[in-house]
């Protein structure tokens, strides 16, 4: 399915009538969770017990950058409720993207139970089912929290731009940026842990788009150790849950994924759109087709 640019007077409308929406800003909140502030932003224009889009960005980044702030917005401007939230990383109330200028200790499994306290801050306070939304390797991330941890009262996922995974691509990748081969890196991860030293660090390696800092052992493994599980057409394959993943024409980022998403073996559950002409990010007007897709999606599920 494919969705393409909308008139010229649409978006003159659009121009005209939700610009005053837009500029409302979403609430800050925060959660306590593990001796940190975790800190997400909540619009919620609708009766709680409707249910909320749960929103996670992508590598590194927050909840607040530009294409999660615009697919929120426009969410509330449709009257959906969402909590786009930042993981931590180990940062006591992170904002901003991250500056590569301090350790990573938090790996998958510390983002998982950061988005299980979310999920248990949202029942505390009243709303009803959840939809998981994720963008990028947040949308491979919430996939993963899903089909691992098996939250609670979650009604469909939303994966834009789901990140892909091939082992031997990732490490020639690594070696390429970093000089240094993936599996020595792997090595000394899995040498400290297996050395029971989890809180040892590794010391000025590259990770994700950082050139050099240091890393914790279960970090680096959870990012980088050959998982299938970080590959989403993989993960989502037979997914007893409805699921919507939307790609853009132009993405070159997860340039791989519609052929990857082609060649699900059990899509049943599965369904594909793709905004014509999207880059990865989205911008300016294909985030309101992205909307579009995803209400028309909910509304069916």
């Amino acid at each position: 399915m494919a969705r393409s640019r909308k008139p010229l007077s649409v978006w003159l409308f659009v121009l005209l009538f939700w610009v005053p929406l837009a500029a409302q800003s979403a609430e800050r909140v925060t959660l306590e969770h593990d001796g940190l502030t975790l800190v997400g932003h909540l619009q919620d224009p609708a009766d709680r017990a409707d249910g909320i889009f749960l929103m996670l960005h992508g590598t590194l980044a927050h909840g607040r950058m530009e294409t999660m702030a615009v697919l929120q917005d426009l969410l509330a401007a449709q009257g959906q409720n969402s909590l786009s939230v930042n993981l931590s990383f180990g940062i006591d109330a992170r904002e901003g993207m991250f500056e590569c200028d301090r350790p990573v200790t938090h790996g998958l499994q510390e983002h998982f139970a950061e988005l299980e306290a979310w999920m248990d801050w949202l029942r505390a306070e009243g709303y009803g089912p959840v939809t998981l939304l994720g963008h990028s390797r947040g949308g491979n991330q919430v996939a993963r929290f899903h089909q691992e941890w098996d939250p609670e009262d979650v009604r469909a996922l939303v994966l834009i731009a789901p990140s892909t995974f091939d082992a031997e691509r990732a490490a020639a990748s690594y070696e390429a940026q970093s000089d240094m081969p993936l599996v020595t890196r792997l090595d000394q991860a899995t040498e400290l842990m297996r050395m029971d030293q989890p809180e040892t660090l590794l010391r000025d390696v590259r990770f994700l788009y950082c050139e050099e800092l240091d890393v914790a052992p279960t970090a680096f493994l959870s990012y980088y150790a050959p998982d299938e599980a970080h590959d989403t057409p993989t993960l989502i394959d037979g997914i007893g849950t409805p699921t919507l993943v939307i790609l853009g024409s132009e993405d070159d980022v997860v340039a791989d994924l519609p052929e990857r998403m082609g060649s699900l073996a059990d899509p049943a559950n599965v369904s594909t759109v793709t905004i014509d002409g999207a880059g990865h990010f989205f911008r300016d007007f294909f985030a309101d087709d992205v909307v579009d897709a995803i209400l028309d999606f909910t509304q069916r599920h």
